[in-house]
């Protein structure tokens, strides 16, 4: 199958040829016919198999079939979880929508709002966003939802992890009842089916592959190590690999701060990422390890969604994430498009339970190597350290850092310093 025979208008396959794809993947074969036909869409796909072509692609083509007055309200929403991932979003609208009449924008916390203000209020037809962000701008009254048609809930999984239950429910409150509702996941839970139900009308439900798998081209090993000696382990496997691309995963902000250091004093030149850090911060240490002036990329969990790096070939986890669907959108960010990729873990004794659990997600027993010199410890404990960012309550809205200037009431600068407070790791 080609995109010409999913019936895309001729600006839109100019713009897919221009990026270079020939061949839809399996998701956006399944996912592009119903919404064209303007179905609700339920999808759930394994992370880097296209899920963001998947939906962008027929929105952008029922937008330009119906075009509106000059004056030009939000007529499709894309909600996200992160900003990193709003931004990959956004760059896909744009780079598909070349060809078209259509003007788009994102919009997220952690950096001034005034220039995002300024673009909705020229007039946008498609708006990227975080809760967090959009909320604030629409209690603000600079944005307004009253005529949108269509809403992509992207990543609804990690949505209901990061606590953008009630943010979801608000945004959804803002909107028109008649709308076009697509659901684009890695995973889902029963959680997101309950959701899901509550959103989507009689949906068309798609899978490209089974739920919590991974990628073929992905190949997985687990090291196991002594909890003390991690950071030699990955020193010598980055050094002796000679490995210039490679991205890792810790639990912490604390935990990736400090790996990073330690990786600059063996002389790898290294950057961390993670909620802590300024959106400025975490551009730059993006954009330097997509260069390749950054060596390792050291990131916490908001980066497994929003990251999408061509042929990144190594992935490692430091620590495995004690939520285990976690284990398949970190270890997504390599093996995309058909690429090969490598994942590695780094296991101590007290991420055996871990390790267990993400084996049996899977359904795949991960080898095992011991690298001499770096044994485990035999006389450590199996059991798990207590728990520092495990799932959290889904009633519980979190909303991003939006470092916000101007008048506010003091009911809604004590709401935004609680936001605050709790911005995404």
């Amino acid at each position: 199958m080609s995109f010409t025979t999913l019936g895309l208008s001729d600006a839109l396959l100019k713009a897919i040829s221009e990026k270079g794809y020939t061949t839809p993947s399996p998701i956006q074969q399944k996912a592009i016919p119903p919404i064209l036909e303007g179905h609700d869409v339920l999808a759930s796909a394994q992370t880097g198999t296209g899920k963001t072509a998947g939906f962008t692609l027929p929105l952008l083509h029922t937008l330009s079939e119906n075009p509106k007055e000059k004056y030009r309200p939000i007529r499709a929403l894309i909600l996200t979880p992160t900003r990193e991932l709003a931004a990959q979003v956004y760059d896909n609208v744009r780079a598909y929508s070349a060809h078209l009449n259509i003007r788009s924008a994102v919009i997220f916390g952690g950096v001034n709002q005034k220039p995002q203000a300024t673009t909705i209020r020229r007039g946008v037809d498609v708006l990227v966003a975080t809760p967090g962000r959009l909320l604030d701008l629409q209690r603000q009254g600079l944005v307004s939802l009253k005529r949108v048609e269509i809403f992509v809930l992207d990543e609804a999984d990690r949505m209901l992890d990061m606590g953008f239950l009630r943010d979801i429910e608000r945004v959804i409150s803002i909107m028109p009842e008649k709308r076009q509702n697509l659901m684009f996941s890695a995973t889902f839970s029963p959680e997101i089916k309950k959701l899901a139900h509550g959103i989507l009308r009689h949906p068309v439900q798609v899978e490209a592959t089974p739920e919590n798998t991974t990628v073929d081209a992905i190949s997985q090993k687990v090291y196991r190590v002594a909890k003390g000696l991690k950071a030699g382990l990955l020193t010598k496997l980055i050094s002796d690999g000679k490995w210039k691309q490679v991205l890792v995963f810790t639990r912490t902000k604390h935990g990736a701060n400090k790996l990073s250091e330690k990786l600059k004093k063996a002389g790898i030149t290294s950057a961390a990422i993670h909620g802590n850090k300024s959106q400025g911060a975490r551009t730059k240490a993006l954009a330097g390890f997509k260069s390749g002036s950054v060596r390792v990329l050291v990131a916490t969990d908001i980066a497994a969604r929003g990251l999408d790096i061509p042929l990144l070939p190594h992935v490692i986890n430091y620590e495995l994430p004690n939520v285990s669907e976690d284990y398949v959108h970190r270890i997504g960010r390599t093996g995309r498009a058909g690429a090969q990729g490598e994942a590695l873990s780094l296991v101590s004794a007290d991420e055996t339970t871990y390790l267990r659990d993400i084996e049996k997600l899977i359904g795949l027993k991960i080898p095992v190597s011991i690298e001499a010199g770096f044994e485990p410890d035999p006389n450590a404990s199996t059991k798990p350290e207590k728990r520092q960012q495990g799932r959290r309550n889904p009633g519980k809205a979190k909303s991003e850092n939006s470092a916000q200037k101007g008048n506010t009431d003091k009911s809604q600068a004590r709401g935004r310093r609680t936001r605050n407070r709790r911005s995404n790791s």
